[in-house]
């Protein structure tokens, strides 16, 4: 896996750098956020600490091999504007997992689409995957039409499988070979 490749993609407005301790109060700005948190797996930050924190075990994940993270700057006012993930690699069967998430305010600006797009082209022809896959809950129909416009297509749903701030959320699987 070529972290650095991952670290350097490049779009038409968005680019990707590496993960640093130094963005925690940028994430810290989406990641403490209750609208951003409803959609996401991360718990919600309630300290720049506990972001840190947090950043900390994305980066010692990382250097393990089993995750790549991005910082997501947009290209026009250099601003960090959200996180991208590769995870759950299985070299054998060529596949991983990708995952991302937003500062609101980019939401429905088509900053998701073009970074899925980054990490479609990069998990095909770099990493010469077979397949993509992705989860997210139900309600996250913004995610959705990223996902379906990436042409990934739905392959399943999990009944009351995500348990968020005390209720129950189908969880979709999304995959693209």
């Amino acid at each position: 896996m070529d972290k650095n490749l991952f670290h350097s993609l490049e779009g038409e407005h968005i680019y990707f750098k590496p993960l640093s301790i130094e963005d925690a109060p940028e994430v810290h700005s989406y990641a403490s956020d209750e609208d951003v948190k409803r959609f996401i797996g991360w718990r919600l930050m309630n300290s720049l600490d506990e972001t840190c924190q947090y950043i900390e075990k994305m980066l010692a994940r990382e250097s393990e091999g089993t995750f790549m993270y991005a910082s997501m700057m947009n290209k026009k006012t250099g601003e960090l504007i959200g996180t991208a993930m590769m995870f759950s690699f299985n070299h054998e069967a060529k596949h991983a997992e990708i995952g991302y998430v937003f500062h609101k305010d980019y939401w429905g600006k088509g900053y998701g689409t073009e970074a899925v797009k980054l990490m479609c082209d990069f998990a095909f022809k770099d990493l010469n995957l077979h397949k993509l896959h992705a989860r997210v809950i139900d309600t996250n129909t913004g995610s959705v039409r990223v996902l379906e416009k990436n042409g990934f297509k739905l392959e399943g749903r999990l009944a009351d499988y995500d348990f968020i701030e005390g209720r129950y959320y189908d969880e979709l699987i999304f995959g693209k070979l």
